[in-house]
């Protein structure tokens, strides 16, 4: 509820905006048909991945994983990596935080593991890992529009180094960290039943499907809308209860809404202006830092949303685009408010009864952020 409020606050300021011609009307209308097909997407997107959930698609799949390490706990987290990668390029970083938490918890749980290096790695990679396709980050989505309308794969040209740079960094400061946790083996658990196999066969078709779809090039809140719409439909006859509103993130759409007028304002009036001399210019590897490492300190003084609108005036060419994202996305591991992602993690280890400390959290943050940050910025400067 306190980001439904934020959001409403933000709202207002935004509605204040705009009767005092603080932001023109004009402005308003280009706002609208910029962010109108994201957050259409978003909502989309999170219908789908919680009807997916509770057909049981992520957990049978992670059950699967399970059993494929066969009690080799190394084998298992590689598999988790491999799993909240897929999960946060293909259907976001907040699918992952919010869906795939819960599934990596309680198979630790039932392999009597220590659910933490499972966790870390989810919530990690949640954020590093959504840089290589407009779909996997909502800064990239806007970064995408920025860019005239690039294509996935025209957008993965530039991002693929990086993304990968920024997955295999922070999972070897995991692994460094936390060997014996990691290495230790343990009894794979017999599998869930399925309880709706026509529900459960249909959801994981609907999923496979949107993979595809994502990188075709078509305007990706349209399949996302579709395979919502098919899913809705199927559940509303098979498994009516699960078919309600809360599965509409509808906090996260007023949240990001009242963010989008706001920042929109601050723009109209010339307020980031200032912040033309932090981000810098050029494309050398100094430069790409500078304007990473911008990114990086605003998105956990802030939040990666609002760092990444206020810097985007700033950022001008794809290169320099892409660099900003490495900053907000990959550096936004430190704080628990850097990220939206963090916060729904944390509230599903609450929910499950899993502990984590928040200064150790920061602190091993601290030492993971700075080393993704310059090694995908490196690997950017190398390949573009």
């Amino acid at each position: 509820m306190r980001i439904a409020l934020i959001g409403g606050v933000l709202f207002l300021v935004g509605l204040v905006a705009i009767a005092t011609g603080a932001l023109p009307l004009p402005a308003v209308g280009e706002l609208v048909e910029r962010v109108a097909p994201i957050l259409v997407f978003v909502v989309a997107i999170t219908i789908v991945a919680e009807l997916a959930a509770a057909a049981g698609v992520f957990r049978a799949l992670a059950e699967w994983l399970a059993d494929v390490a066969r009690g080799r706990g190394w084998l298992l987290w590689v598999l988790v990596v491999v799993l909240a990668t897929l999960s946060t390029v293909f259907l976001s970083l907040d699918t992952t935080a919010v869906l795939l938490t819960p599934i990596v918890i309680a198979l630790a749980q039932h392999a009597r593991i220590s659910p933490i290096p499972l966790a870390l790695t989810t919530v990690w990679l949640a954020n590093t890992g959504s840089l290589l396709l407009p779909v996997s980050n909502l800064t990239n989505l806007l970064a995408a529009h920025e860019l005239g309308g690039m294509t996935p794969l025209a957008f993965a040209a530039i991002t693929w180094a990086p993304a990968l740079v920024a997955v295999v960094v922070p999972a070897a400061v995991i692994f460094a960290t936390r060997p014996r946790q990691i290495m230790a083996r343990y009894s794979p658990e017999h599998a869930t039943p399925v309880a709706d196999r026509p529900l459960f066969l249909t959801a994981a078709i609907v999923v496979a499907l949107l993979i595809p779809a994502f990188v075709s090039g078509v305007e990706v809140w349209i399949p996302a809308s579709i395979a919502a719409v098919i899913l809705i439909g199927v559940f509303a006859v098979r498994k009516r209860g699960a078919v309600r509103f809360a599965l509409v993130p509808w906090q996260l759409v007023v949240f990001a809404g009242g963010l989008f007028l706001v920042m929109e304002a601050a723009h109209s009036i010339g307020a980031t202006d200032v912040l033309a001399a932090v981000a810098g210019t050029g494309r050398s590897p100094l430069d790409l830092l500078q304007l990473a490492g911008a990114g990086a300190t605003s998105a956990n003084v802030i939040n990666n949303l609002p760092a990444y609108l206020a810097l985007e005036p700033f950022a001008g060419d794809p290169v320099r685009l892409v660099a900003l994202l490495i900053g907000v996305n990959a550096g936004a591991i430190i704080t628990p408010w850097g990220s939206l992602a963090t916060l729904l993690w944390h509230e599903r280890l609450v929910a499950m009864g899993v502990e984590i400390s928040w200064v150790k959290f920061m602190l091993l943050g601290l030492v993971a952020a700075p080393l993704t940050v310059v090694a995908a910025v490196l690997a950017l400067s190398l390949t573009s």
